[in-house]
């Protein structure tokens, strides 16, 4: 029994780091493995209904909708999540050039999509100028074709802009933020086209799956980073 014990503990480890290293599409890949990830793997092993991709999230007329890619799309659904005036984020993918991708197909970095995330929020209580300040400052702007661990074109960040007065927006704090950091910001700022929803088990993912490997000791701590930064910016539960 002990053996058995020391067995499984070295055997969580292991899959941890493998994540740590491996990113976000491998953190589904280990759940036959440990018990310790979440149930539902790629969409083809998951059930209907999880593979299944949720119906378009309709946007109030009252609420504004913002397109954000940034890494692995739980961690960006997560951290807009967190601000307040943000009613919902949803994953996706956007930014490519192929209809109805899935996962498995963006993950392979030929679909030209980025995983991404739509943002329905209350221009009242939250702008659009400050989601994009969140956005910056929720990731490492200058590392090109992913975020931490998870690297490839389909893990790339993309700023995507519906009108003038937005791309205005954002490629005056892309220029500003260069200038602090005195080298380049690695974000494609791109005019909005389509937002194809992801799979229902990718939604509200970091909530869903707190013990995931990958959520423990990568999602959650950005999150944290994020929150640190930004704390006039969070919900009240957000703290």
């Amino acid at each position: 029994m002990k053996n058995r014990i020391i067995l499984s503990a070295l055997l969580a480890a292991t899959i941890a780091l493998s994540l740590l290293f491996n990113g976000c599409a491998d953190a589904t890949k280990s759940n036959d493995t440990a018990q310790t990830t979440n149930a539902v793997a790629l969409n083809t092993t998951g059930t209907a209904e999880e593979a299944a991709v949720p119906a378009e999230t309709p946007v109030p007329q009252d609420r504004a909708a913002a397109y954000f890619a940034s890494g692995c799309f739980w961690c960006v659904e997560a951290v807009y999540e967190s601000v307040k005036g943000v009613d919902e984020a949803v994953s996706g993918y956007a930014g490519g050039h192929t209809k109805n991708p899935t996962y498995e197909d963006s993950n392979t970095g030929r679909t030209g999509h980025a995983e991404s995330v739509k943002v329905i929020y209350d221009p009242s209580v939250v702008s659009f100028s400050q989601l994009v300040d969140v956005y910056f400052g929720s990731q490492n702007p200058t590392q090109v074709n992913g975020q931490g661990p998870d690297q490839g074109s389909q893990y790339r960040s993309i700023i995507f802009y519906q009108n003038d007065a937005e791309k205005e927006i954002i490629e005056q704090k892309k220029a500003a933020l260069a200038k602090e950091l005195g080298e380049p910001v690695a974000a494609e700022v791109k005019p909005f086209e389509k937002f194809w929803i992801a799979e229902a088990y990718h939604q509200n993912y970091e909530v869903q799956h707190p013990e995931n490997p990958y959520i423990q000791n990568v999602s959650i701590p950005r999150l944290n980073r994020f929150k640190a930064k930004f704390p006039e910016l969070l919900k009240a539960n957000s703290h």
